[in-house]
């Protein structure tokens, strides 16, 4: 089976709602990329602002200077930003970033992004600009919203002369798609539509969401298992990049799964030796 390439978070701001503060300091934020790495995360990607609803607004050369005190220690591992001010993304390009992640689907393209080769992961929100808000949405019709959205924004960035190899997608996940578990479980349960329709690399970040909360009724603590079951339902359904917390637990059970899916049981009864 194809295996997801894993994108390990790391939060360089002071209110992240998974992290709080720990990894504001550059040197706590080295560490954990660097942790992640080793863990089998296929690059990481900082967050210099949170995109919460209760998240502080972050200016683009707060975010810049963020990012600035990281990058330097980061060789050897490939990085992304997750930032939607062009500002930042366009420093991030001239550092050599691999891809910019902008949760509102690049909506002011710019000269750089189609110069430049690296992925970008155009992001669905109902918000459309800025960070999540707290609002509630039909899961019924989450759906159309999403494909209406990603065919402006694929058509726009074409338009732009950014080709579609370079796109990945995101259907957002959580507070991005409403206040409720719904519209997370229709979108996460169907997500093998998303590419089916547009046959691009997908990306997805069910970690630690608060849809996954509501259902299971647990805090932060206690979330790691529903992560890993949200996770897991992603991966069988074909998504090219799950975005996580810990891609130590994900890579080990991406392993077993696999195993148990490539076991030649038939031959194993007939009694004839097999290994992996």
């Amino acid at each position: 089976m194809v295996r997801p390439r894993l994108v390990g978070i790391v939060n360089v701001t002071r209110d992240s709602f998974s992290d709080g503060g720990r990894y504001l300091l550059p040197e706590a934020a080295i560490a954990h990329a660097r942790e992640l790495a080793a863990a089998g995360a296929d690059v990481v990607e900082l967050g210099p602002a949170s995109s919460h609803p209760d998240a502080e607004r972050v200016p683009p050369e707060e975010e810049i200077a963020r990012l600035d005190r990281v990058v330097d220690g980061l060789e050897g591992i490939p990085w992304g930003v997750d930032s939607f001010h062009p500002e930042a993304q366009r420093w991030a390009l001239a550092r050599g970033a691999s891809y910019l992640n902008d949760i509102g689907g690049f909506a002011r393209p710019y000269g750089e992004l189609a110069d430049s080769s690296c992925r970008l992961v155009v992001m669905h929100s109902v918000q459309r600009t800025g960070p999540a808000t707290r609002v509630v949405t039909d899961a019924g019709a989450i759906w159309g919203r999403i494909e209406a959205f990603f065919d402006r924004r694929i058509a726009a960035l074409e338009g732009a002369g950014i080709g579609p190899e370079r796109l990945v997608l995101d259907p957002g996940l959580g507070y991005f798609l409403g206040s409720t578990p719904e519209p997370s479980i229709a979108v996460l349960a169907d997500l093998a539509r998303l590419k089916e329709r547009y046959g691009l690399p997908i990306l997805v970040s069910p970690s630690r969401k608060s849809f996954l909360r509501a259902i299971t009724g647990t805090d932060l603590g206690g979330i790691a298992a529903a992560t890993l079951a949200a996770e897991l339902s992603a991966a069988d359904q074909g998504a090219d990049y799950i975005r996580t917390h810990d891609p130590a637990g994900l890579r080990d059970a991406l392993l077993v799964r696999d195993a148990l899916a490539e076991f030649d049981v038939y031959r194993y009864r007939r009694g004839i030796r097999i290994g992996w």
